[in-house]
C-alpha cells in the first residue's frame, strides 16, 4: 500500500502551531515531537501497529507504544517493522521527501527530536529542507536552522495494511 505523502504533509501543516484534542499534548512531560510526527504518519499511512511493546499505535495516553512518543523507539520501530503499519529505512538526506522525517542528535549519540519534512529542493539539503515540528513548534524552517551534531532521515518506503 502507498504512503500518502500529500495527507501527511497536509496535517502537518494544520497542526504544526497547535494541537489536535485527540492526542495527549506531551509538550509539558519531555516534548511534543515524536508524538507530532507519528500523527503525521498517521494521516499518511491509517495503519497503526498493534504488537504490544514493539509496535506504534495511540489509543489513549496510557495506551499507547513507545514508537508513538519516543525518538529512539520511532526509528526502531519505522526500520525494523516487518508486520502491519508503515516502514521505511534510513537513507542520505539528499533522499530526503515531503512527508518522510528527519531526527536530530544534539550530543552525537542519542537521537531526541523528530522533525516532519514539508518540503525539499530540487537537490535536498539542509539549506532547502522545510520542516515542521512540535516542542519547538515550526513550520516552514530550514532545516540549517537548527543546531545539531548529526542527523538521520527516515524515508517512509511504504504501508502494510492489517493482516
Amino acid at each position: 500500500m502507498l504512503y500518502n505523502r500529500e495527507a501527511a504533509v497536509s496535517y502537518a501543516r494544520k497542526w504544526a502551531l497547535s494541537r489536535n484534542p485527540e492526542f495527549y499534548d506531551f509538550q509539558e512531560i519531555g516534548g511534543d515531537c515524536t508524538n507530532f510526527a507519528s500523527q503525521c504518519l498517521y494521516a499518511g499511512s491509517g495503519v497503526m501497529n498493534f504488537t504490544p511493546e514493539t509496535g506504534w499505535y495511540y489509543i489513549s495516553l496510557n495506551s499507547r507504544a513507545p514508537a508513538w512518543t519516543g525518538a529512539e523507539y520511532f526509528a526502531r520501530f519505522l526500520t525494523n517493522n516487518q508486520g502491519a503499519g508503515p516502514y521505511g529505512r534510513v537513507l542520505p538526506l539528499y533522499a530526503a521527501l515531503p512527508g518522510d522525517f528527519i531526527q536530530l542528535s544534539f550530543d552525537g549519540e542519542v537521537f531526541g527530536h523528530t522533525l516532519v519534512v514539508l518540503e525539499t529542493g530540487f537537490s535536498p539539503a539542509p539549506d532547502n529542507i522545510l520542516i515542521a515540528a512540535h516542542t519547538y513548534d515550526s513550520i516552514d524552517r530550514p532545516l540549517n536552522t537548527y543546531y545539531y551534531n548529526v542527523s538521520r532521515l527516515i524515508h517512509i518506503d511504504g504501508v502494510r495494511e492489517q493482516e
